[in-house]
């Protein structure tokens, strides 16, 4: 059989799908979190998934695509919740499964920093599959408390959104201090909503302010 008649009888085999995708996607991270993006290799993940190295190849062309599908199928929020308040939006998407909360999650993310540094193919892939659609849910909880007068409509929202994030990795991978739901909460309450003008009661404090001011005037007219 010629190379071509080989890549034609592959192509009309099924796709690998259902059950037997999430059985791969798994075996993948778990080959990700014990080696390493560097030394993961088509057939280690088929040797971890009981598969062949074609089955694989039948569904990704590259380590890179299998990889990005793997994480991708962690469990995290597809969407920015609507809680109806940014706080509780913000705790319930970086805390729990998927979130950085999630000590599995966070340790196959440490597995692909180097990579995204070293492997230009997989940066993109990554900024553009696993990263972007984060950011795009982030960005849609602070648009929602914006539009609904929560925080300062004056707040840069492209600033201020992966702040949260930024700062936890930091003390993850940098300081070595794995994240809790108490830091988050301390996070969120002591430097996001306050950098949105929001204070402890939930009001932003430019809407805050007028009230100040018209309560001083009052009392100054009922003054003798």
């Amino acid at each position: 059989m010629t190379p071509q008649q080989a890549a034609a009888v592959a192509a009309a085999r099924p796709r690998v799908e259902g059950d037997r995708e999430q059985e791969i996607l798994q075996a993948t991270l778990d080959v990700l979190a014990e080696v390493g993006y560097d030394r993961l290799t088509m057939d280690a993940v088929a040797h971890a998934a009981k598969a062949s190295k074609a089955t694989l190849y039948r569904r990704w062309s590259t380590k890179a695509a299998l990889v990005i599908d793997a994480i991708l199928a962690q469990k995290g929020p597809a969407k920015a919740p609507d809680t109806g308040s940014l706080r509780a939006d913000l705790l319930e998407m970086h805390c729990g499964q998927g979130g950085v909360t999630d000590a599995r999650a966070m340790g196959v993310l440490a597995s692909l920093i180097t990579a995204v540094n070293k492997d230009p193919e997989f940066a993109t892939a990554f900024r553009r599959d696993f990263i972007g659609p984060k950011v795009t849910i982030g960005r849609a909880a602070f648009e929602r408390a914006r539009d609904r007068g929560e925080i300062d409509p004056g707040v840069d929202i492209d600033l201020v959104a992966p702040a949260l994030a930024g700062m936890v990795l930091h003390r993850t991978f940098v300081l070595g201090e794995p994240p809790t739901e108490e830091t988050i909460a301390a996070l969120v309450d002591q430097i996001i909503l306050p950098a949105c003008g929001v204070r402890p009661g939930g009001a932003p404090t430019q809407n805050a302010e007028p009230q100040t001011s018209q309560n001083s005037q009052h009392s100054q007219k009922e003054d003798p």
